[in-house]
């Protein structure tokens, strides 16, 4: 197969061998095969290969690394190994030069043991492996949303004697009085920007080429749009795919709008909360689970037409809601977003139609092929794989204990959450308010994350260590710009 740029090709899952690969390298000039993998923290790491120096010893053997530096290893014994995936090959549209690039597997460094098990990336293949021989489904297919902001540019630092940040929007309404730059006067209303039009709308023609770049990735957009936010927060919505897959993607999506908007001079972020009195950016993943190809979450005499197999599900992730946002909301600024009476949904319930529940079931999908629901709480600093595989998990518990919702008090609940009286919202669970009192709760309820081998505790302890030394403490040590304000004058 010969590369033609001027066509729109999909480059992902094409090689069945490594024979295959060697030989797309020679007929198509590839200069470079770069590897990729994701750490511990759900960022992608990558190591890069001479393409003249690639033949079947180094794809079949792989390469060592240090596993301390990715999170997963002590310093003295680190040593691990990353094997290229070769079904997940792509051409990488940000490289100079024609690269190769390929999701990789890791390994202890006996490569006749399993994978690794603390690899996020099998963590997500065994959470689909133990759904399917559990016979609850075949086929977990996930359909996130991707909420973003484009910024023209930002600056932050922390100092001993001087912290902070700035944010730069062009479309931003508080540039309406600017006459420093060139101000045509299209600002985007503050929080009036959900579907706005051109040419208030600035950020269009980014979201198609980015749209573009990812089908030739090999990844399905359904639609893209600004969102709520004025200073450039854009969303786009992909087509569904399976837990491990649509992890790879994922980050795959992120790349590829974080260089896009650096080749135009611009800068991405999927920070939830990058700016106070802005909506935050969340990662809403919907949920369909397919059986010998029929819909086993639809059910038209069920609630909001969803089967009983559905409302357990469903009932299990809200049950463990609080030890899931260890890895749905895992960072500091998470809880800047997850804030009781705004946008991004606290309550621990579900309903349908009802964007202020934890999970909300879509109102407007009628056709039974297509019922699924919506986990909305979830934001992108989370490390994809170990995110989906927990949702499955507590899923999965929640359908083999038969967890009824009513009983569990979490729904269905209709109306407005933060329109209740105070009596009735006390009956109702919130999620965690800071990354501390998350990581206790998944200190507290994970036994659900170890059956069937699928987490390890070890896992789930170098977790919870590390982001809270590395993460909680730091920012809890920091004095805050606004504390000054509260503060200085004591």
């Amino acid at each position: 197969m010969v590369i033609d740029h001027s066509k729109e090709v999909n480059y992902i899952n094409m090689f069945k061998s490594v024979k295959e690969v060697i030989g797309f390298i020679k007929k198509n000039e590839i200069i470079a095969v770069d590897l990729k993998c994701c750490d511990l923290f759900g960022r992608w790491r990558h190591l890069t290969i001479p393409a003249r120096c690639v033949d079947e010893s180094v794809l079949n053997e792989g390469f060592g690394f240090d596993g301390s530096s990715y999170g997963f290893k002590k310093i003295d014994k680190s040593d691990m190994i990353i094997l290229p995936d070769i079904t997940t090959g792509f051409i990488d549209p940000f490289c100079e030069h024609p690269t190769l690039s390929f999701i990789c597997n890791i390994h202890s460094t006996d490569l006749d043991e399993p994978r690794f098990e603390q690899d996020p990336r099998y963590v997500c293949d065994k959470a689909e492996d133990y759904l399917k021989k559990l016979g609850i489904g075949e086929t977990m297919l996930l359909g996130p949303e991707y909420e973003f902001y484009l910024f023209d540019n930002v600056s932050f630092e922390d100092r001993m004697e001087k912290s902070g940040f700035s944010i730069n929007s062009h479309a931003a309404n508080w540039n309406t009085g600017n006459m420093e730059q060139n101000n045509c006067g299209y600002q985007m209303p503050l929080k009036g920007g959900y579907h706005g039009g051109r040419p208030e709308d600035r950020h269009a023609d980014y979201r198609t080429r980015l749209t573009e770049i990812l089908f030739k990735m090999g990844i399905g957009v359904k639609y893209h749009h600004h969102e709520v936010g004025g200073p450039g927060q854009l969303e786009i919505e992909t087509e569904f795919d399976t837990p491990r897959r649509m992890a790879d993607k994922t980050l795959a999506i992120k790349y590829a709008t974080k260089n896009l908007a650096i080749r135009d001079g611009l800068t991405a972020t999927f920070m939830p909360k990058p700016m106070f009195g802005a909506p935050g950016s969340g990662f809403h993943v919907h949920f369909k689970l397919l059986d010998k190809k029929r819909n086993a979450f639809a059910d038209p005499t069920g609630y909001a037409g969803m089967s009983k197999t559905a409302i357990h599900f469903i009932t299990g992730m809200l049950v463990h809601a609080r030890a899931l946002s260890a890895f749905a909301n895992p960072s500091t600024n998470s809880y800047k977003r997850l804030v009781p009476g705004y946008e991004a949904p606290v309550s621990i319930v579900f309903a349908e139609s009802n964007r202020s529940a934890a999970i909300r079931i879509p109102g407007y999908v009628k056709n039974a092929e297509d019922k699924r629901f919506e986990y909305r709480a979830g934001d992108a600093t989370a490390n994809p794989y170990l995110m989906f595989a927990s949702m499955i998990m507590a899923g999965i518990d929640g359908v083999k204990r038969e967890l009824d919702p009513k009983q569990e008090r979490v729904g269905p609940i209709d109306g407005n959450l933060y329109e209740l009286p105070e009596s009735e919202r006390k009956k109702i669970g919130i999620l965690p308010t800071s990354l501390f009192e998350a990581l206790d709760a998944l200190h507290a309820d994970h036994q659900f994350l170890l059956e069937g081998g699928v987490f390890t505790k070890h896992l789930i302890e170098t977790w919870i260590h590390r982001k809270r030394e590395e993460e909680g403490l730091p920012v809890h040590l920091r004095p805050h710009q606004y504390e000054f304000i509260l503060s200085y004058n004591c």
